[in-house]
């Protein structure tokens, strides 16, 4: 019983949550909300011994597993009618939208392929702020390989550096293609001018997010706060534009 009341307060934060993006038409990250928040409150009712409390507790469940299911239904209509758009506005200096936080919700278990377009911010930067880049994109390729599905392919569309940056460009994506292979991952390489920035996944989420996935500020100093977990980095004010399609292969 001791436990109890933290494992409460946590099914009443993360619930929380789930009502506010739901009544920001957040519909897809609020649904992930909600499971986490029932399962935590399933958790609960097993532990309590009152029953008045477990009538309580079963009727709040049911509640919310009923808005899951009206979410479930609502969401599936628009994908189906091709009518499915959520955004998402990530203001100056807010934090908590680490690539796991963003993409959580799309990365499905069935996820087995994905398209990174990342063309607009490549060229015509020096070598330190490249490098982040690519450090950026190989924490994307992380968080992949740490969700539920079995991503095997990943392709890259992105701009063919030439002067300073194109020895590092080649030695970078060399390691992360055989670090990738190394997990059973295969990275594909593309090359481009097309000015674009756009991640798709083969289950049809489509996700345009206005800088890419570039959108962290520059920590304070290497040892601040934000500097290695990027939930508690701060963000650059961006759009993350997210829709659903059943054409994601015809890339």
């Amino acid at each position: 019983m001791t436990q109890v009341p933290g494992m409460e307060t946590s099914a009443i934060s993360v619930l929380k949550r789930a009502v506010e993006l739901d009544q920001s038409t957040r519909f897809q990250e609020s649904l992930v909300c909600y499971q986490e928040g029932i399962q935590l409150l399933m958790d609960v009712l097993k532990a309590v011994k009152d029953d008045s409390k477990k009538v309580h507790y079963r009727q709040k469940i049911k509640s919310y597993m009923d808005r899951a299911e009206q979410i479930k239904v609502h969401v599936n209509q628009l994908k189906e009618e091709g009518k499915y758009h959520e955004q998402i506005r990530i203001a100056d200096d807010a934090t908590g939208y680490s690539y796991e936080v963003l993409f959580r919700p799309y990365v499905t278990e069935g996820v087995t392929e994905v398209w990174v377009i990342y063309l607009y911010t490549i060229k015509h930067i020096n070598q330190m702020i490249y490098c982040r880049k690519l450090y950026n994109f190989l924490r994307f390729c992380e968080m992949l390989l740490k969700a539920s599905c079995k991503v095997k392919r990943i392709h890259l569309l992105t701009y063919k550096e030439e002067g300073d940056n194109s020895s590092q460009q080649a030695s970078a994506l060399s390691e992360l293609k055989q670090s990738l292979q190394s997990q059973d991952v295969c990275l594909d390489l593309q090359y481009s001018t097309f000015h674009d920035r756009e991640i798709r996944f083969d289950n049809g989420w489509i996700i345009k997010i206005g800088r890419g996935l570039d959108y962290f500020k520059k920590p304070k100093g290497r040892f601040s706060i934000g500097y290695c977990d990027y939930d508690l980095r701060q963000c650059q004010e961006t759009t993350v534009d997210i829709f659903h399609s059943k054409h994601t292969k015809t890339l």
